[in-house]
């Protein structure tokens, strides 16, 4: 089966001071029992925030976080003695294991950043925080890291009219973090903010070819 995720349409909004959050899942008021979760994947999150806009310290335990810049730049700041900026195309993994505190603050006007919760292997492993290095190529999809044994994640950059192929798997959830893909079953195409996930048994031994109308960067998280 293949179910949209449409920004305008189908995914929750939040706004607070200098912030906007689109959820793509469940998440605090905006409750929905089927959308709980995309296998491993407990949340998914789009944040647009002005310069020194954020998240100040938090906790977390159990989940393995990761974030990806898309536009601009965030500090990330834990009690793991960790202070990061991460700008845009680079890539922050927290493991919260068994606890850890850390905030998120824009270091740039027009910040975009993309995170995602996973469940963990191990939930009380020691915490965490890691920014591997991240070198793309165009047309190409690269895997950026793992943070479980079940959940890997890839990023492709294309220009107008590259295709790129998603390799076949049990769940693929495949978001348009910039630009737009041309997809010939739907009456307009995928843009900015969208994604898709391919979850159906029939599918899960095909590739998924895709591509884009326009210069088009794609975050693809293969599952299960």
């Amino acid at each position: 089966m293949t179910v949209e995720i449409r920004r305008g349409t189908t995914r929750f909004m939040d706004r607070g001071p200098g912030r906007a959050t689109w959820h793509s899942l469940s998440f605090g008021q905006h409750y929905d029992p089927e959308r709980l979760r995309i296998g491993p994947m407990v949340c998914h999150d789009e944040h647009l925030l002005g310069d020194g806009k954020g998240f100040e310290t938090h906790q977390h335990d159990e989940l393995e976080i990761v974030s990806w810049v898309v536009s601009g730049a965030v500090t990330h700041v834990d009690s793991l003695g960790s202070e990061v900026t991460l700008s845009a195309g680079q890539v922050g993994h927290l493991r919260a294991g068994s606890g850890v505190t850390h905030s998120e603050v824009a270091a740039a006007p027009q910040t975009r950043f993309v995170q995602v919760w996973i469940t963990p292997d191990e939930p009380d492993l020691e915490p965490a925080y890691s920014a591997p290095d991240v070198s793309l190529e165009s047309g190409r999809l690269v895997e950026v890291l793992r943070p479980t044994s079940t959940a890997v994640f890839s990023v492709a950059r294309l220009a107008a009219g590259e295709s790129v192929t998603v390799p076949a798997g049990p769940i693929r959830h495949v978001y348009v973090a910039a630009g737009a893909l041309l997809r010939s079953s739907l009456a307009e195409p995928l843009t900015q903010g969208d994604a898709f996930v391919v979850s159906d048994e029939a599918d899960a031994t095909h590739d998924l070819t895709v591509t884009a109308a326009i210069e088009t960067e794609l975050l693809v998280w293969r599952l299960g």
